[in-house]
């Protein structure tokens, strides 16, 4: 059972979006106890030198500025280790993820904090977490050579410890709109609470 869900939305369109539809679909089938909620069409910042300068100084030798710099990023993490769930609107733009995800990306992969280096490697922090992902693409499909999109974020969230990642995918909307709502409700079904 599902006890604290983060939803992250990714598109760019509030409404008439499939990803946003799909994503709030899944939320509603596994009713968490509690919702967590980011939408990223509100974009976060880039990553920059003074942001990397400050993710690369130890916590607790961080100045005023630096903790402000870190303090987005520390929310978003705080998020994520809070979450048992979560549910990633994804729609795919020029096949590929939407910016604002990839932003988000790099704000929560910080070595130490999401993942770390061993003798044996990387290790993910974040294990013991599930991910469904509700893919909306107009031509791309799914886990073809041209979509670039899940393969790395299965790769981004393994590397942050989440491996048991579902995907619900209404792919090439442009192409068969009611083919891929079909076999995007036909996943949905199969979505475990």
């Amino acid at each position: 059972m599902t006890r604290t869900l983060l939803h992250i939305d990714t598109s760019a369109r509030r409404s008439g979006s499939t990803s946003r539809d799909l994503s709030a679909q899944i939320v509603d089938r596994l009713a968490p106890d509690t919702v967590l909620r980011r939408d990223l069409a509100d974009a976060l910042p880039l990553i920059d030198e003074t942001w990397i300068g400050a993710n690369f100084t130890p916590e607790d030798q961080r100045d005023d500025a630096q903790r402000a710099q870190m303090a987005l990023s520390d929310e978003l993490v705080a998020e994520l280790k809070a979450a048992d769930t979560l549910v990633i609107g994804l729609p795919i733009y020029n096949f590929s993820m939407p910016a604002t995800l990839k932003a988000w990306i790099d704000m929560v992969a910080r070595v130490g904090v999401t993942f770390r280096y061993s003798e044996a490697g990387p290790e993910g922090l974040l294990k013991g977490k599930r991910a469904v992902l509700a893919v909306a693409s107009g031509g791309t499909q799914v886990g073809s050579e041209i979509d670039f999109a899940t393969g790395y974020l299965r790769h981004v969230l393994g590397f942050i410890g989440i491996t048991e990642i579902e995907i619900v995918a209404a792919d090439r909307m442009n192409v068969d709109a009611d083919a891929a709502l079909k076999a995007a409700n036909n996943a949905l079904a199969k979505i475990a609470a």
